[in-house]
């Protein structure tokens, strides 16, 4: 993933179920296609994150472990 992406969302520090509910309102004012890239260290991210692309349409392209957590990279379905 390119760390240098302008949308990149910076997640980290936020507990479940924020990250979920957060990446869910910003994908709302994006365009379908569009990709999202995510930074969380919430440990749950990496159950939750991947469920929630799969039960709203998303798919989710790719997921890494990070220094700080998990960085997910979501295009908006």
């Amino acid at each position: 993933m390119n760390s240098r992406d302008n949308r990149i969302y910076d997640l980290r520090g936020l507990k479940c179920p924020l990250p979920v509910l957060k990446t869910e309102k910003r994908l709302r004012g994006m365009p379908s296609g569009a990709l999202l890239t995510v930074d969380t260290s919430d440990p749950l991210a990496i159950i939750d994150i991947p469920h929630f692309c799969t039960e709203n349409g998303h798919t989710l392209v790719a997921r890494e472990k990070t220094e700080s957590g998990h960085r997910f990279a979501i295009r908006k379905g």
